[in-house]
């Protein structure tokens, strides 16, 4: 499995911590959600309601993580890695998915690095624009922004997961995966 991480796991050395086998595969950026801090990072919808923008404090791009991205980019997006792992379990527990400190959803992948983009955001359709390379799909992990003390919040009512997962159908958020060199 594929996951984009943008916090602690991207940090090889604590990923070794978490599982015994994994790979990154590169760097990539999260379009459509920003990164808050609280007691860990984590995401949530731009604070604007919409595209780019400032947030509300929160990071915009991890510091650490910023030529992933070609530089620190404005707007709702994440900087981070993809990680590559079987070990979908022991990457729960790390994020306390059982517990519900952070829910574990999955957003379309487009590859940079390949000939025609696929999206899969427009009414659950996907669609081909010549821009990229649809690879599939990567988990991402989302933490309560209540339970982190992160100033940030999910619309709606409901479960996290579901305030989440309706975000995620209601707007175009995607892993990219920038050109190399």
């Amino acid at each position: 499995m594929d996951v984009f991480v943008y916090g602690t796991l991207t940090n090889p050395d604590r990923v070794r911590t978490v599982v015994d086998s994994f790979v990154f595969v590169g760097p990539a950026v999260l379009e459509g959600l920003r990164v808050v801090d609280g007691e860990c990072p984590t995401l949530a919808p731009p604070a604007d309601g919409g595209g780019s923008g400032s947030s509300d404090g929160g990071s915009n791009v991890d510091a650490s993580n910023a030529d992933a991205s070609g530089g620190g980019m404005a707007g709702p997006d994440v900087a981070g890695r993809l990680l590559r792992t079987n070990e979908v379990d022991a990457l729960d527990a790390y994020e306390g998915v059982e517990d519900g400190l952070y829910v574990r959803v999955s957003v379309p992948v487009v590859d940079e690095t390949a000939g025609s983009r696929t999206t899969g955001h427009e009414a659950g359709a996907s669609r081909s624009d010549g821009a990229a390379e649809g690879a599939g799909e990567a988990a991402v992990y989302v933490g309560d922004p209540d339970r982190l003390g992160a100033p940030a919040a999910w619309p709606g009512d409901g479960p996290l997961r579901e305030r989440v997962e309706r975000v995620l159908r209601e707007r175009p958020v995607e892993v990219r995966i920038p050109p190399t060199g």
